[in-house]
């Protein structure tokens, strides 16, 4: 273990820390929370897009006829869905760090360098993972309310929407962590180069059956976006790890 000055810690000191921790990432997602509230109508002009444009729809005095908010409070709640979760996603540095700082006195000081990498790999890849998840939107949709009949009208309500928004985001942004995490275990040693390339088979099947399952949609199209950078960042990670175990094995001769 490190030998950090407040290694002895007491129990009170530690739950005082986390709360000074938490306080602090509270603070920041509240502060994303504002951006959300004030950019609101743009945010959800953005996320509306792929069913209908609402700026146009209120210039020509429009209806969109497929999104719509229900009961007397729809439109504060879902005001502050939407604003809580843009606070949530743009204060992720802030929380993420937090986190490690809290866990960091813990750890020896190359698993805290270790570290310190996975959390600047781990945020640009969650957001290319969710930009991807938010451009193929479009084309999901589109093959979903394919499946309604001609002879009906799909009434959706928007928060039911901004949750299915969401799973799409959120999955394409948590798999594209694959590689981070793969070579954050090679990095501390847990698994090799070798072990993560020898099975690579099986990885690819599973990954395509990962994105079978989880994928929004069953068109190839989708399911393709998805599994092709999978499987390259799949053999990246391997890759990388070669290079480590090969770098750490000229160190200890």
């Amino acid at each position: 273990m490190s030998n950090r000055g407040d290694s002895g810690m007491s129990l009170l000191e530690h739950f005082r820390e986390l709360r000074a921790r938490v306080v602090k990432s509270a603070l920041a997602i509240l502060f994303g929370a504002l951006f959300g509230w004030v950019f609101y109508d743009r945010i959800i002009n953005k996320l509306a897009s792929p069913f209908c444009d609402l700026s146009t729809a209120r210039s020509t005095h429009k209806q969109c006829g497929i999104l719509y908010i229900n009961g007397v409070l729809g439109p504060l709640n879902l005001q502050i869905k939407v604003a809580l979760l843009v606070g949530l996603i743009v204060s992720a540095p802030v929380w993420i760090y937090q986190l490690w700082a809290f866990v960091a006195p813990g750890l020896h000081a190359r698993e805290r360098k270790n570290s310190i990498l996975f959390i600047i790999c781990a945020i640009p890849f969650f957001a290319g993972g969710a930009t991807l998840g938010y451009l193929i939107l479009p084309t999901a949709v589109r093959v979903l309310m394919g499946f309604t009949p001609n002879s009906l009208t799909n009434l959706i309500r928007f928060d039911d929407y901004l949750d299915f928004v969401l799973r799409v985001i959120l999955l394409f942004g948590a798999a594209f962590e694959l590689p981070v995490f793969l070579v954050a275990l090679n990095l501390v040693g847990v698994i090799s180069g070798r072990s993560i390339l020898k099975p690579w088979r099986f990885a690819i099947f599973g990954i395509a059956l990962f994105t079978a399952m989880f994928t929004p949609t069953g068109d190839p199209l989708t399911m393709s976006l998805l599994a092709v950078p999978l499987i390259a960042f799949y053999f990246l990670a391997g890759g990388i790890a070669l290079l480590v175990d090969r770098r750490r094995a000229r160190a200890a001769s």
